[in-house]
């Protein structure tokens, strides 16, 4: 593991500054989306739809970036990836066509998978597995720092300056964040350094699969519970503050409120991950979004929705990074970047399945009756990492006496 040695600095300009500002740009459309959609004559559902379009390009590309990680290497996926996710949001500030804002959404969505894997890939080859923890929710934890104030921002800015103004303000960051990994990334993968071939690679993969069929195949129904409902809460709380009547600057408000929670909980959720394990962040973490779900139908103004989504934010935050761990421990060495674009196809099975759920179940049953149906979700993501899912953590002694027989 010679590039554990690089430490949190290695990361600090190529992968954890260029991460906070494509966040924050991303951020800034979580409250803006939803009533631009709604704004050109989108229903709930649609809006649903066109929020879950995004994880649907994601997924639709996870295992073609995964494939091309290791022809291409991790740089030009990262350039590529960025690159994608701002012209395609630049131009949605320029069109106010249903049909072509889906299209854009899906092409942002590809984006988004070589970003996602590209880093996620970065940070398992240049740490160690008994700090990947750590190491991961400070990188969660920064991709949360940019989504702090960026609802509010985009809330703000939307009513300031009209609802196409945060889209062309996140596609010039999201231009910034490419230029970011132009300058400062270096190549760690084994692209074009003699790695194993493209059928050796993805033997690897296979041979893990057959191996160990029933962790993965839990791991993977707690990955989708997860994200599902990690994705339907951006959408539900923008649905549950308009059926409220509040303002899009009001929403905005909330989900920044909720993200401070969220992100002062990536440090304590990386140490849970390394010292005691990587379920015992993930359970509670799960548990308290569906405590969180289950009273949100009880808001009826401002505060109420406030205090449900702190909940929210405050056990999102103590999962931060727990399912990217989870995927980087499992991953088969020489196959790092197929095996993440599979499991990623799983995560975001999940994360465009929970707008489409929320959009639906909005529209045949009103936001408090979806609210429960999230709270449902979150109890299966927690009691399937509590009892189905092994634990994956590595102590640090063992850790290092396999890289020293590596050695």
């Amino acid at each position: 593991m010679g590039g554990s040695r690089d430490g949190a600095g290695a990361m600090l300009l190529p992968v954890y500054l260029p991460t906070a500002l494509l966040a924050f740009g991303q951020g800034l459309l979580v409250p803006t989306l939803p009533y631009y959609a709604g704004s050109i004559g989108a229903s709930a559902a649609l809006i649903g739809f066109i929020v879950a379009a995004a994880g649907l390009g994601t997924l639709v590309a996870d295992v073609p970036a995964g494939m091309l990680l290791g022809r291409l290497g991790r740089r030009p996926a990262m350039l590529l990836g960025a690159g994608l996710v701002a012209l395609s949001t630049l131009a949605i500030g320029l069109t106010a066509n249903v049909a072509a804002l889906v299209a854009l959404r899906l092409l942002a969505g590809v984006g988004t998978a070589l970003w996602g894997l590209s880093r996620h890939a970065y940070i398992t080859d240049v740490t160690a597995p008994a700090q990947r923890g750590r190491s991961i929710a400070v990188f969660g934890g920064i991709n949360r720092t940019g989504n702090l104030l960026a609802p509010a921002v985009g809330g703000f800015v939307g009513t300031a300056f009209g609802l196409s103004a945060p889209f062309l303000l996140a596609g010039v960051l999201g231009l910034l964040t490419a230029a970011f990994a132009a300058l400062f990334v270096r190549e760690t993968g084994a692209a074009g350094k003699g790695a194993p071939g493209h059928r050796v690679r993805w033997g690897l993969v296979l041979a893990l699969l057959r191996e160990n069929r029933r962790d993965l195949s839990a791991a993977g129904v707690a990955q989708i519970f997860a994200q599902m409902i990690r994705a339907g809460r951006q959408l539900l709380i923008p649905l549950y503050g308009a059926s409220l009547g509040l303002e899009l600057a009001a929403v905005g408000t909330i989900l920044s409120l909720a993200a401070a929670l969220d992100v002062a909980m990536f440090f304590p959720a990386g140490l849970l991950m390394d010292r005691f394990g990587r379920k015992t962040a993930a359970v509670p973490s799960f548990t308290v979004m569906a405590i969180g779900m289950g009273i949100m139908p009880l808001a009826g103004d401002y505060r109420g929705l406030l205090l449900a989504a702190a909940v929210i934010g405050f056990g999102n935050g103590l999962g931060s990074g727990t399912m990217m761990t989870l995927g980087a421990d499992l991953a088969p060495p020489g196959a790092v970047g197929e095996f993440l674009g599979f499991w990623r196809l799983i995560g975001d099975a999940g994360q465009a399945g929970g707008p489409l759920v929320v959009g639906t179940a909005a529209d045949a049953f009103g936001p408090p009756a979806t609210a429960l149906i999230l709270c449902g979700i979150g109890v299966a993501a927690a009691l399937t990492l509590a009892l189905l899912v092994r634990e994956t953590r590595v102590a640090p002694e063992a850790a290092g006496r396999g890289a020293r027989a590596g050695d």
